[in-house]
């Protein structure tokens, strides 16, 4: 890479992002001195490290962008990354899903639910936990005191028709609103209550409860007084499970840091009420070379760049303080509307707790250091084996696996599954509907899954600069080993496919057969037969059960997607979107064929016509 004319670079704070040939994106950075920071990587390549060197390397562009305070510079930094995903920045999120206790507030009787992943709008979330089942059994003894429902809104609207409740509500678990036993300000108590407790504000709402209880025992409503007792036990189980770290007032964060020269492990407990209700921890690569602090720092953006569940603490403990203090508490006190301390606790009960918090990623990093020794050896003698027995001019770092499924020649799908470094990337796994074929033809279903994958990764490596998105497209990178599931067969179409998009050079083609797990490969006549108990036979063979799998899965969602709705294609005016919204309504094709008249028109979203024909198609014109 050129250096660039520094006199051209700002003095000004700013994020400075290094690209590849391609233009995509490979490294984001922040700076207070963008023309200095930039500058230190111009210099003998023997004094950088190893990963800022590589990424030097791979590099044939700098560009930056000048912000006004250091503030901005870490948000943009922050947006950057989260945008581009460049592949030599530090990833803090790993592929892990934590366990969150949420409250569906935007549903109409709302509920309490288990959820992992992606945060949705309208749904109040707790945690994370560690473990689903604490969650669970968390849940269980609250629903006796807050008995909000639980169940999926197909079976809240089964019993809905049904006009009978589900066992929670006899066993007082549920306040059974399917069949009106309760009404709405109550339940809305109910849901309040329990987004209260989980809040930390337990102690109001058990003072609310034990004031009832006494009204009701002065009353003589003995048994009503007897059902909040029984409520304020459940509460005191569950308060029994969150540990108690701090004063009840106190609201804050721990975050501990344990740091090592490839990976580093990251934990954290949130204290709210002074109790902690939920822990997180992930081992990440560090794929740059960060100190501490500036690991710390790129946490902290991380976890409170958005909202977190639990809100913006008041307090955030560090193992380390973080580079650039000053502007992470200005951007953590600009989210929350007040000020907020970022600090290393020095003396007392928090500084035990940070050792609590720092155990807890010390050990993890242990482990994740001990498994990924054992398995970091296993690949790469799996890669090495590979490229041996299979006589390839470059180690398959990245392999893509092919497979199909059907079902008598419909609902024609296709799978592309990846292996990086021998990991499944499941970010890079790719589903494909075959569009073109008619009947049962795996060769002409394989031809086409592939020539669509090629192809676009083709196009985007030879469109101008100009023309190419900002982030790399999905099918951007190419494999060094195309792997196909099947024979001879299979394997002509992956190698015609290639050679008519001139990727001989670029892309090693194979195919494994299931029956003796023999591979083919192109221009020889007899398959290699890799040896049993062998890694490398164990690699191929674990990348092609996945994309069996994937395959697999992607189809019975299709087929079973089609025979659900078949019954109510053609009805003018019904949608895709709208019958999906029908058929989740009313539990499945079978409540909308029982759906009265009445009853569909009562839905505000659907057209009168449309309820009409609905209900026309299957009860006959009137």
């Amino acid at each position: 890479m050129l250096r660039p004319e520094m006199s051209e670079l700002p003095t000004g704070p700013g994020s400075y992002q290094f690209k590849d040939e391609l233009g995509r994106i490979i490294y984001v950075g922040k700076a207070a001195n963008l023309r200095s920071r930039v500058a230190s990587y111009f210099v003998d390549p023997g004094l950088l490290h190893t990963r800022t060197a590589a990424m030097v390397n791979a590099a044939t562009e700098v560009a930056w962008i000048e912000v006004d305070s250091e503030v901005a510079a870490l948000m943009l930094e922050y947006n950057l990354i989260k945008q581009h995903r460049p592949r030599f920045n530090v990833r803090l999120r790993d592929d892990k899903s934590y366990p969150f206790l949420a409250v569906t507030l935007d549903e109409e009787w709302p509920r309490a639910v288990v959820m992992r992943g992606r945060k949705r709008k309208g749904t109040k979330y707790f945690g994370p936990y560690a473990h689903a089942w604490a969650i669970r059994d968390t849940l269980d003894a609250l629903l006796r005191t807050f008995p909000v429902r639980t169940c999926s809104p197909v079976k809240f609207h089964q019993h809905e028709r049904l006009g009978r409740p589900c066992l929670l509500f006899h066993i007082e678990k549920c306040s059974g609103p399917c069949v009106n036993e309760v009404q709405r300000a109550t339940y809305d108590g109910h849901v309040q209550g329990l987004v209260r407790f989980l809040g930390g504000d337990t102690d109001a709402v058990r003072a609310e409860l034990g004031s009832a209880m006494e009204i009701a025992a002065k009353n003589q409503a003995f048994e009503d007084a007897a059902r909040l007792r029984d409520r304020l036990g459940a509460i005191d189980r569950a308060l029994e499970r969150q540990l108690m770290v701090g004063e009840r007032g106190e609201d804050f964060d721990v975050i501990a840091l344990s740091d090592a020269e490839l990976e580093a492990s990251v934990h954290v407990f949130y204290v709210r009420k002074g109790r902690v209700l939920g822990n997180n921890g992930y081992v990440v690569d560090k794929s740059e070379d960060l100190t501490a602090a500036q690991l710390m720092r790129r946490v902290i953006v991380d976890l409170y760049a958005d909202e977190p569940a639990l809100g913006w603490p008041k307090e955030v403990m560090v193992s380390c303080e973080p580079e650039d203090l000053v502007a992470c508490q200005t951007m953590l006190g600009a989210s929350r509307g007040s000020q907020v301390e970022i600090r290393v606790p020095q003396r007392g009960d928090r500084r035990e707790l940070m050792a609590t918090v720092l155990k807890n990623a010390t050990d993890a990093l242990v482990r994740h250091k001990m498994r990924r020794a054992s398995d970091h050896n296993a690949r790469s003698r799996a890669i090495s084996e590979l490229q041996d027995h299979l006589s390839l001019s470059q180690a398959p770092l990245r392999i893509e696996c092919f497979d199909m499924a059907h079902l008598h020649g419909t609902d024609y799908v296709g799978s592309m599954v990846v292996l990086e470094d021998g990991i499944p990337q499941k970010r890079e796994y790719r589903k494909f509907n075959v569009k073109q074929v008619e009947g049962n033809d795996d060769y002409a279903a394989m031809r086409e899954v592939l020539t669509r994958r090629l192809s676009a990764y083709v196009a985007e490596r030879d469109a101008p600069a100009s023309e190419r998105g900002e982030r790399p497209g999905r099918f951007a990178y190419p494999p060094q080993l195309l792997l196909v599931d099947g024979g001879k067969g299979q394997l002509n179409v992956a190698i015609e496919v290639v050679r008519e998009l001139d990727l001989e050079d670029e892309i090693n083609v194979a195919a494994l057969a299931k029956r003796f797990e023999e591979v083919f490969l192109p221009d020889q006549s007899d398959p290699v037969r890799i040896p049993r108990g062998s890694q490398a036979l164990y690699m191929l063979q674990v990348v092609r059960d996945e994309a069996h799998r994937f395959a697999n899965t992607f189809h019975r969602q299709q087929r079973s997607k089609r025979m659900r709705a078949s019954e109510l294609d053609g009805v003018r005016g019904l949608g895709a979107a709208r019958k999906e919204r029908l058929v989740k309504h009313f539990g499945g094709v079978a409540g909308v064929k029982q759906a009265s008249r009445e009853a569909l028109h009562e839905l505000t979203w659907l057209p009168s016509a449309v309820a009409d024909a609905v209900y026309d198609r299957f009860n006959g014109a009137q």
